[in-house]
Formats: C-alpha cells, structure tokens, sequence
C-alpha cells in the first residue's frame, strides 16, 4: 500500500516538474526519457542476465514490442506536451478516461464481460468524464489521445510472450 501510494504521489508530482526544465521543449524532455530509459535498461538486463530471451524472441514479438514503444512514445510525448503548455487538467483527464478505454479493448479484444457491479462502474465514471469534459471547455483530443494511446499501449503489452523478470 505504501509502494503504491508514493508511486502515485511521483506521478502527481511530475507536473510541477516539467516546467523547471524550461526552456526544454516536449520533444528534449521524450529524447532525454529514451536515452536514460536505454541506458537503465541496458544495466538491468545485464544484471538479470536476460539478453538470452530477447535474442530468441521472435519477429512478431519484437514487431509488437515495436508498436508498444511507438504508442508509449505518443503517450508520453502528449503528456509531457500537455504539462508543459498548462493543460494540466486535460492530461489528468486522459488518464481518468484510460480505465475505460482499457475496459473497452478488453471487452473487444479478450471477449470479456463485466458484472452489473462492473457495469455500475464503468456508467458512473462515464458520467464523471462526461461532467470534467464539458469542464475542460474544449473537445479534450490530447485526453482522448492520452487515453487511447495507453490503452493500446497495455493492449500491446499484453500480447507480448517474454518475462518481466
């Protein structure tokens, strides 16, 4: 519970953050993402010792890893975008209309189905997003591209073979 609380404390905090990196635009804030998520990356597989099983994995497995990355990129390139211009509430926005979208794929794509309690829930958080879009003011297409492009995101991630470990 504790774990879980401080990540999301990190991730509430992380729009104070952006602006003190000015006169860093989107795109150097994303560059910088990559370079040091590569390099970490790079450190914990050695240490994991899993190069083995992203040397055997397959075209398909790495062409879906392909498209996660380009989705996780838009993602975080909206949000970073969106931090930076002062549409603070429209990224949080993306992110509340996310669990829905993810209901959505899964319904779609995995064939699965919600409980009345399920459906009780996914109604009422449709009603909140409805009221904190006509708040927005505006169609909230970087919401809507936050949203989908993580949803999608997960969608990828999930049809991927290889261990997190």
């Amino acid at each position: 519970m504790i774990q879980a609380f401080g990540a999301y404390l990190l991730w509430a905090l992380f729009p104070l953050y952006f602006p003190l990196l000015e006169p860093a635009g989107a795109v150097e804030i994303l560059a910088h993402r990559f370079v040091w998520t590569l390099v970490f990356m790079v450190i914990a597989l050695s240490f994991m010792r899993a190069w083995p099983e992203l040397k055997a994995a397959s075209a398909k497995t790495w062409g879906t890893i392909f498209i996660a990355a380009l989705l996780i990129s838009v993602n975080w390139g909206v949000y970073v975008y969106l931090v930076n211009n002062g549409q603070v509430a429209e990224a949080a926005l993306g992110y509340f209309i996310n669990p829905l979208v993810s209901v959505l794929l899964a319904m779609v794509f995995f064939r699965e189905s919600i409980s009345r309690l399920q459906l009780g829930s996914v109604i009422l958080a449709t009603i909140a997003v409805i009221v904190l879009t006509i708040g927005v003011g505006h169609p909230p297409l970087g919401a809507l591209a936050l949203a989908f492009s993580f949803g999608f995101y997960g969608l990828m991630k999930k049809r991927v073979s290889l261990s997190s470990a």
